[in-house]
C-alpha cells in the first residue's frame, strides 16, 4: 500500500514540474462563436446510380452555415445569376423568367442537413481564358430587383418558393482580383471586368435596394480577395454614401496562422475608423496555402492532410479570440481541389473535417472560459456548459518542419469536477481515435506530435 502511495505522489511531482495549460473554468470570456462554417453543401448521392454521398458525415459535423459560392462545381443552373434569371433582357417581375428547379434542390440539401444559408449573389469564378459573366451588369438597378425576387422566393414563398428565412445575402465575390494589375481592363478578371468605381457604386444601389425592401436580412460583401488597399477605399466609399453594411466579408489564404491572426485585427480597425463599428467581420474563403506557383502543388496535398487539419483548428481558435464573427472554411465540395473535408473518391471524411467536428462539440457547450498557456506553439480553447461539461481542443502547429519532437505538458482543469473524461486525438496516424486520458487532482498530462490536435472533454 505504502508503495502505491510513494508510486502516485511521484506521478504528481512530474506532472508538477511539466510545463502547463492552465483552464479557469469560472472565467466566462463570452459565446463560442461561428468558426466552423463551410463553402457550400453535401454530396447529394443517388441510389440508382454510381454517385455517393457525404451527406451523414456532412450532417454529423454540424456545419452552422454553407456559402454558396462556386456552387456549379455540384450542378450546372446553381446559384449564380446568369443561372437564375438567364435571359437578362427579360421581364424581372414575371415568374416565368427564373429557373430555381437545381438551385431549390441543391439548398434542400443543405438545409435538410440542419445547415443555414449563406446566399451569395453573383457568379462563380472564371478562370477560363474568356470571360462571360463576370462583367457589370448593364443595369444595375435591374440586377437589384432580380436579387430582391430571389429573396422573395427563398423567404416570402414567391413563385412557388420557400420560407426559409435565409438571413445573409452577400454581393459578389472577389471583385479586386486581379484589380491591381490591371487585368480587368483586358477583360481577364476571372470576377469583376470593370473598374473598382463601377464595383462601389454597383454595390451601393444594390445594397440600399435590398435593405428597402428586406429590413431585416442582412446584406453586405464584398467578399475580398484580400487586397487591403482597395478594401480600404471601398469601405471608405461605403462610408462616404452611408451605405448599410451588414457584414464585411475579406479572404486569406495562408500557412502560417499569425497572417490570419493579424489580418483580422487590421479588417476590424479598418471597418471602426470608418464608423462601421457595428458591422460583423467575416471571413468567409480561407484554407492553408503555402504559395500559389512552386509551392501550390504541395500545398493541395498538405490540406488534406494532419498539417491542414492542425492548420485548420489553430485559424478557427486564434479567431475565437480575435474580433472575426464568423468563418466559413473553403472548400467543402468533395471534387474540388481546396477540399480538405472529405476524399473525393469515397467521400469520407479526412483529418480536417474533425477540427469542424470538434469545433461543434465546443459550440454546443457554449460558454469560453478563459486559458492560460506557457507552451510555444500550442493553442488551446475551452468551454463550459451549464451543467458542469468542459470541453478542451488543443493544437499543436507550427509551420517549422524542422520541429519534429512530441510536446509534453500538464492540462490543469481549475475550479472543475471530474468524474467522466474522455479524449479524440487527430494526428498523422490518428483520425479523431479515442484515447483514454486521467485527471488526477484536476491535472492531467497531454502528449501531442508536431501538426496535431486533441479535444478532450470532461463531466462532472
Amino acid at each position: 500500500m505504502k508503495k502505491i502511495i510513494f508510486t502516485i505522489a511521484l506521478c504528481l511531482i512530474s506532472i508538477s514540474a511539466l510545463g502547463g495549460v492552465l483552464v479557469k473554468t469560472s472565467e466566462i470570456i463570452g459565446p463560442i462563436k461561428v468558426m466552423n462554417a463551410v463553402n457550400n453543401g453535401p454530396q447529394i448521392g443517388n441510389p440508382h446510380d454510381q454517385t455517393s454521398t457525404n451527406f451523414f458525415d456532412y450532417k454529423a459535423a454540424r456545419f452552422p452555415y454553407a456559402r454558396t459560392h462556386d456552387s456549379p462545381g455540384f450542378w450546372d443552373h446553381t446559384v449564380d445569376i446568369n443561372h437564375i434569371f438567364p435571359d437578362f433582357d427579360a421581364d424581372e417581375n414575371d415568374p416565368k423568367s427564373y429557373d430555381f428547379k437545381l438551385t431549390d434542390r441543391y439548398l434542400k440539401g443543405i438545409i435538410d442537413a440542419g445547415t443555414q444559408v449563406f446566399f451569395r449573389l453573383g457568379q462563380t469564378i472564371e478562370n477560363d481564358p474568356v470571360k462571360y459573366y463576370v462583367f457589370p451588369p448593364k443595369d444595375y438597378k435591374k440586377w437589384a430587383r432580380i436579387c430582391e425576387h430571389i429573396i422573395r422566393h427563398y423567404n416570402e414563398g414567391w413563385n412557388e418558393g420557400f420560407h426559409w428565412d435565409i438571413k445573409y445575402w452577400e454581393i459578389w465575390n472577389e471583385a479586386d482580383l486581379g484589380h491591381a494589375d490591371g487585368r480587368w481592363k483586358e477583360n481577364m478578371s476571372p470576377m469583376w471586368n470593370g473598374s473598382d468605381q463601377q464595383f462601389f457604386e454597383f454595390h451601393k444601389v444594390v445594397t440600399k435596394h435590398l435593405k428597402s425592401k428586406f429590413p431585416d436580412i442582412k446584406v453586405g460583401g464584398p467578399a475580398s480577395s484580400g487586397d487591403e488597399e482597395w478594401c480600404a477605399r471601398f469601405v471608405a466609399y461605403m462610408a462616404k454614401h452611408k451605405v448599410p453594411l451588414d457584414f464585411f466579408s475579406w479572404h486569406r489564404y495562408a500557412y502560417r496562422t499569425k497572417d490570419i491572426d493579424d489580418m483580422q485585427f487590421r479588417m476590424r480597425k479598418l471597418l471602426d475608423d470608418n464608423g462601421f463599428n457595428e458591422t460583423e467581420s467575416i471571413l468567409n474563403e480561407w484554407n492553408y496555402i503555402i504559395g500559389w506557383n512552386q509551392d501550390y502543388e504541395v500545398s493541395l496535398k498538405e490540406i488534406k492532410s494532419e498539417i491542414g487539419a492542425a492548420f485548420t483548428a489553430s485559424v478557427l481558435q486564434v479567431c475565437q479570440d480575435g474580433p472575426t464573427d464568423m468563418l466559413m472554411y473553403y472548400d467543402a465540395r468533395p471534387r474540388t481541389v481546396f477540399n480538405g473535408l472529405f476524399d473525393h473518391r469515397t467521400q469520407h471524411p479526412l483529418p480536417p473535417y474533425y477540427a469542424l467536428y470538434a469545433w461543434s462539440h465546443l459550440a454546443e457547450l457554449g460558454t469560453q472560459v478563459k486559458v492560460e498557456s506557457t507552451e510555444e506553439d500550442i493553442y488551446v480553447t475551452s468551454a463550459c456548459s451549464d451543467t458542469g461539461r468542459t470541453g478542451t481542443l488543443i493544437t499543436y502547429y507550427s509551420h517549422d518542419r524542422n520541429k519534429v519532437s512530441p510536446k509534453k505538458f500538464v492540462l490543469k482543469l481549475q475550479d472543475c469536477k471530474i468524474s467522466e473524461s474522455v479524449s479524440h486525438l487527430t494526428d498523422f496516424t490518428h483520425l479523431y481515435t479515442e484515447r483514454p486520458i486521467e485527471f488526477i487532482n484536476g491535472e492531467a498530462e497531454v502528449w501531442l506530435q508536431p501538426n496535431s490536435f486533441i479535444y478532450i472533454e470532461t463531466r462532472p
